[in-house]
C-alpha cells in the first residue's frame, strides 16, 4: 500500500481523469468530502493514488487488517468501535476502519472509448439506490467492463454506501456521469459499440443479440424501466430468459448475469 495521501496529477488510473477530449459525454465533477467505511472499500481508497485522503479514524485490529503499511506520516486517529459507529450511517459495519477523503476527479466517455473496445460499457438510466449502482460497479470489476455511464442528475452520489455495496470496485471502475445519456449513447455508436438495452419483453434473449464486436449494455430503473427516449436510441432489445415464477431481477443481479454472458460469448 503506498499511503499516499495527496492525488496523483497527470496519467490517470486505468484511464480515470479530470480532463475533457471534445466534451463528448462530459459530466459534472464530483465535489467535496466522502465518507468511506469498511476494510474493502477503505483499502482500495487508501490504495488509489487518485484519491486525496484526509483523514483515517480506526482500530488498531482494522489497521492490521490493511494489505499494507501506512506511511508514519498519514493522519491517523485511533477511536473504539463505538467511536466509529458514531461517524458513519446507523448500523454501518465499518469494520473498525472510516475514511474521510475527496471525492474522485470526473471522468470522461472520450477517456473510456480510447480503451479496449472488447470490454463492455455499462450504461444505467436513472438507477438510483446507492446499493444497486454498487453492486454494478462490483460485477463490471468483477466482469471486466471498461466503465459504467450514468445521467449525472439520475444518479446517486459517491458515499459511504455506495461504495461498501462495490466492495472496492468504485476505485477501479471509471465512472462517467454525462450531462445527457441519448447523446452518449449517439457517441457510443459512433464508437461501434452495439448498444443491448435489456428488458424483460424483448423479443430476442441476450445471447441472441450480443454481437462479436464492441457492446454497451443499457439497464433500467427497477419497476420503470428504461424510459423510452433511451430505448430509441438502443440498437435492439434483449431479455434475460428466466422462468415465469419469476417476474423480473434485481437491476444489479441482470447487470452481473448479463456482463457475465458478455465474458462468455463465443
Amino acid at each position: 500500500m503506498s499511503g499516499q495521501h495527496e492525488g496523483k496529477k497527470g496519467k490517470a488510473l486505468r484511464g480515470r481523469a479530470g480532463r475533457m477530449k471534445g466534451g463528448r459525454g462530459s459530466g459534472r465533477a464530483s465535489t467535496g468530502a466522502v465518507r468511506l467505511w469498511g476494510r474493502h472499500a477503505v483499502e482500495a481508497a487508501l490504495k488509489n493514488p487518485e484519491r486525496r485522503h484526509r483523514k483515517l479514524w480506526a482500530t488498531r485490529e482494522g489497521v492490521a487488517s490493511l494489505d499494507g503499511e501506512l506511511p508514519a506520516d498519514f493522519p491517523l486517529e485511533w477511536a473504539a468501535p463505538a467511536d466509529l459507529a458514531r461517524l458513519v450511517a446507523r448500523e454501518a459495519p465499518h469494520q473498525g476502519l472510516v475514511l474521510d477523503c475527496d471525492a474522485l476527479e470526473d471522468v470522461f466517455l472520450d477517456e473510456v472509448l480510447d480503451g479496449d473496445p472488447a470490454r463492455p460499457i455499462v450504461v444505467l438510466d436513472q438507477v438510483t439506490d446507492p446499493h444497486n449502482v454498487g453492486a454494478i460497479l462490483r460485477s463490471a470489476a468483477a466482469f471486466n467492463a471498461a466503465a459504467i455511464v450514468t445521467q449525472d442528475r439520475h444518479a446517486p452520489p459517491e458515499s459511504g454506501t455506495l461504495a461498501k455495496s462495490a466492495s472496492g470496485a468504485l476505485e477501479v471502475v471509471p465512472w462517467v456521469r454525462v450531462v445527457n445519456l441519448a447523446r452518449a449513447l449517439d457517441e457510443l455508436a459512433e464508437a461501434g459499440y452495439w448498444r443491448i438495452g435489456l428488458d424483460g419483453d424483448g423479443k430476442a434473449t441476450l445471447a441472441e443479440a450480443l454481437p462479436a464486436g464492441p457492446v454497451a449494455l443499457v439497464l433500467g430503473a427497477e419497476g420503470e424501466g428504461m424510459r423510452h427516449n433511451i430505448v430509441q436510441h438502443c440498437d435492439t432489445i434483449a431479455r434475460l430468459p428466466i422462468a415465469s415464477a419469476i417476474e423480473s431481477l434485481n437491476v444489479s443481479n441482470a447487470a452481473a448475469i448479463s456482463l457475465y454472458a458478455i465474458a462468455t460469448r463465443d
